[in-house]
């Protein structure tokens, strides 16, 4: 894996008073051919897919859920709500952001996330929606029950 594969990631600690610890993330990301709807599938033009936009907005927030989560939880993705507004170009550089809840509603967490280009057009902006779920308990809610082997 070469430098130009490995995004560069910014934390910045939210320390409000009386409000829990919260990471913002900010990852940088250039746009290669791979990351495009032509290599992707999702279209026939080579700017940044939708669907590597959304992955990388996605992982931002499996980040920022961790202050979140205790010992043997995990969060999974339940919604996503993205607006992609601009086309961005092979060689571009995206930055996403996401940036966590005050605090999680019940077991669920929603994350505002953002992507804005070198030239600091939003590409794209919306929400994700995570759980906070127990991991082997999930695990073993989808593996084969004993009939389906």
């Amino acid at each position: 894996m070469g430098d130009r594969d490995i995004p560069h990631i910014t934390h910045r600690i939210d320390r409000t008073r009386g409000a829990p610890r919260r990471t913002v993330l900010t990852v940088r990301y250039e746009v290669t051919e791979a990351d495009t709807a032509t290599a992707l599938g999702s279209g026939d033009v080579p700017v940044l897919a939708t669907p590597r936009l959304i992955a990388w907005m996605e992982a931002a927030t499996v980040v920022c859920a961790a202050p979140f989560i205790g010992a043997g939880q995990t969060t999974v993705g339940t919604a996503i709500r993205i607006e992609h507004r601009v086309p961005t170009p092979v060689g571009a550089e995206v930055e996403i952001t996401a940036e966590p809840p005050a605090a999680a509603v019940g077991h669920r967490l929603t994350f505002a996330v953002r992507a804005v280009d070198s030239s600091g057009t939003i590409v794209a902006a919306g929400e994700i929606d995570r759980a906070i779920v127990d991991r082997d308990r999930f695990l073993r809610s989808i593996a084969p029950s004993e009939h389906e082997r």
